[in-house]
């Protein structure tokens, strides 16, 4: 037995509320039919509709239903290359993370990310939420996440991201910029090169 019929692919994608989604997966639960049938059919919906709150919600769903989280990492990159600001992408992206302890090979992902686009701010938070859900903030962790913001300053002083990267992180730890002389360092030097910075204010 299969939800794959035409007239239901059609009914569904077209559906931005819960109620016929929510049908779906009862119909899946009391028939035991294919899950994996069902994760390909919700990334056709995404494909067409990756805005779509009710498909993320509903693909969730399914990984819980199955315990098979192996493709929501491949699936987001995906989305995202097309729409670095798309909320649902990030949003089940972090949920995998955290729920499955995918953290691995997350800050090399950001990475790629941030060095195609050093103005991506979903980027730069995401890196912010990787490092406290997974590593921890210690004066060590600090200092590395501070000097990383402060070789992508140098590159573009302009870059809000990367400054505002940096006062989250002091912020948080409720610590002042005169702790780390390297980003002292950083501020007076791009001061001295007369760097018409807003954010050296």
């Amino acid at each position: 037995q299969s939800l794959s019929c035409d007239r239901h692919k059609a009914v569904v994608s077209t559906q931005s509320t819960g109620t016929v989604w929510h049908y779906r997966r009862e119909i899946l639960r009391h028939l035991n039919l294919d899950l994996q049938e069902e994760m390909r059919f919700t990334e056709s919906v995404i494909d067409d509709q990756p805005k779509n709150y009710q498909v993320w919600h509903h693909r969730r769903c399914i990984i819980e239903m199955s315990g098979d989280p192996s493709q929501e990492l491949k699936l987001t990159s995906w989305t995202l290359s097309s729409d670095a600001k798309n909320y649902h992408a990030w949003d089940h992206r972090q949920w995998v993370l955290s729920q499955y302890k995918l953290w691995d090979n997350e800050l090399e992902y950001i990475d790629k990310l941030l060095d195609a686009d050093l103005r991506n701010n979903s980027a730069w938070n995401h890196r912010y939420f990787v490092i406290e859900n997974s590593l921890g903030w210690n004066k060590d962790r600090i200092a590395q996440e501070l000097e990383y913001a402060g070789s992508y300053i140098k590159k573009a002083p302009n870059n809000e991201s990367s400054w505002n990267y940096a006062r989250g992180i002091i912020k948080k730890n409720k610590m002042k910029y005169l702790d780390f002389p390297y980003l002292k360092d950083l501020c007076t030097s791009l001061n001295e090169a007369h760097v018409p910075s807003p954010f050296l204010l």
